[in-house]
């Protein structure tokens, strides 16, 4: 379910894999490690981390009913602890649809 194929994941990632899957029962959950991008941005420098930086994307029926704002808070609230750690996840950009939403977006492509 998780991200690259030819790559292992790190411990974030993972940690980030098992709290989705067991809060929002995905149908598809895509997440990829986007740190070596944002390695020579500032607040980068001497961070050790190579897990800094994410993008996720899920596609759960745990969303139907929910604002954009609440799907984020949501996963924002089960990683509270990765960001706020001194190496832990810097940026997380969060892609949250429905199962319908998906198709939908699948099928204007």
């Amino acid at each position: 379910m998780s991200s690259q194929s030819l790559r292992v994941a790190g411990p974030i990632e993972k940690l980030i894999e098992e709290r989705i899957s067991k809060e929002l029962v995905p149908t598809s959950l895509k997440i990829i490690n986007e740190s070596h991008m944002h390695r020579h941005h500032a607040p980068m420098q001497g961070v050790e981390s190579t897990e800094t930086h994410f993008r996720v994307k899920v596609v759960s029926e745990n969303s139907a009913g929910k604002s954009m704002i609440k799907r984020h808070r949501l996963i924002y609230g089960l990683l509270a602890n990765e960001m706020k750690a001194e190496n832990g996840i810097h940026a997380l950009a969060l892609e949250t649809k429905t199962p319908a939403e998906a198709e939908k977006t699948q099928t204007k492509q």
